[in-house]
């Protein structure tokens, strides 16, 4: 292992990979990913995978935008595939308040050159006669959203940035990281130390956890959601658009020749546990069958259960020197979108290191929002 780096990324998911490439793209060629399990074997691997630009903020319109620009490029500069489908987003409104909130984010998404619909009932079930529509108010769709594979998208930027000279060591924990006047000087792993005046805390669910090791407290809780995937099911189309029931946060899309699906439970508490909970699936398939009646006739085949990171106000915390820790910067908290928007926010990464203009406003995903009482927060969170 190298003991000394002009970067060390602790977190080896999408967000640590995308880091890593844009920073060999850059000219880096002293960047170290730090796994203490596999690439993409966290939260990445558990991913949804789902890819949208229908968020409530400009700063994450425009994340999201530049993002599905680069994976409409994933396959020809990375050579993989990510069987990226742009199938769309369709959102469904059952409140008022959140069709009130779904037209003001659609103008916002308009004005930025983003083009999606607002939809009425009758139109949705033109789209989609298989659902149950008799409660919704409305909906909007965004042609241009769609999902991928996240375990191939994390491997596509791992191979691209191997290939650019960045060293990733799997199975190999960040133990502490070294400060010595309010700077960064290295990281201590489980095989050794590494000395870098650069540290990326890109650690997803164990953010906090970091943090602390360079002396930051940062307010991201790890949270379980749970996916679950049916058996061959054939009475839904094989271009399917991941359906958004916004209220319950409740969500399906195909999943090769299943139907993957999944809904936040409210009562959940932050935890790390990844255990799949079996009698919260009756809940889930009561959801799934009202809003998709042809979906009682599905048989179940796996589930699993993955981490959210979440913040109070469910935007990350993107910056640098964050918690005035001279070299310490931050992805972290992106309270279940991080994997759509790793291209774009691993490119912010790459430029904020290289002392380079990133062209997105990050005041929104400043640690110091929170004590300044300054927290906008985004709506479109499932």
């Amino acid at each position: 292992m190298l003991d000394r780096a002009d970067v060390v990324i602790i977190g080896g998911g999408v967000m640590g990979t995308s880091t890593a490439y844009h920073l060999a793209k850059r000219g880096y060629r002293g960047v170290v990913v730090l796994e203490k399990d596999l690439i993409a074997s966290g939260s990445t691997g558990k991913s949804a995978g789902g890819i949208r630009q229908q968020f409530s903020t400009e700063s994450n319109i425009r994340m999201a935008m530049e993002s599905v620009r680069f994976f409409e490029r994933f396959a020809e500069e990375l050579e993989a595939e990510i069987d990226f489908r742009q199938y769309g987003y369709l959102f469904l409104a059952t409140l008022e308040k959140d069709w009130e909130d779904f037209k003001a984010n659609v103008a916002l998404q308009r004005s930025l050159g983003l083009k999606v619909d607002l939809l009425s009932p009758a139109e949705i079930r033109e789209m989609a006669p298989y659902l149950y529509l008799d409660d919704v108010i409305g909906g909007t769709f965004c042609p241009t959203d769609g999902y991928a594979d996240p375990h191939s998208v994390a491997m596509g930027f791992a191979k691209g940035a191997r290939r650019l000279g960045v060293k990733i060591y799997e199975r190999t924990e960040a133990l502490d990281i070294k400060v010595r006047g309010g700077r960064v000087e290295g990281v201590v792993t489980d095989k050794g130390e590494i000395a870098t005046p650069v540290v990326v805390n890109v650690a997803g669910p164990w953010a906090a956890q970091v943090g602390r090791m360079a002396g930051v407290e940062l307010p991201v809780k790890p949270y379980r959601r749970q996916i679950f995937v049916t058996a061959p099911f054939e009475d839904l189309p094989e271009r399917l658009p991941m359906v958004i029931d916004f209220a319950p946060s409740f969500y399906f899309r195909r999943e090769g020749p299943g139907i993957l699906m999944g809904m936040t439970d409210k009562d959940e508490p932050p935890s790390f546990n990844t255990n799949v909970d079996w009698d919260f699936l009756t809940k889930v398939v009561e959801r799934a069958v009202y809003r998709a009646p042809v979906l009682e006739r599905a048989g179940f085949m796996d589930g699993w259960a993955g981490l959210y990171a979440i913040t109070p106000d469910d935007n990350p915390i993107i910056g640098r020197n964050v918690g005035g820790v001279e070299g310490f910067y931050c992805a972290v908290g992106f309270s279940g979108h991080g994997f759509m928007q790793s291209p774009a926010v691993g490119r912010i990464l790459a430029d904020l290191i290289a002392g380079r203009e990133v062209g997105v406003d990050l005041s929104p995903f400043a640690l110091e929002r929170f004590e300044a009482g300054v927290a906008m927060g985004e709506k479109r969170v499932i």
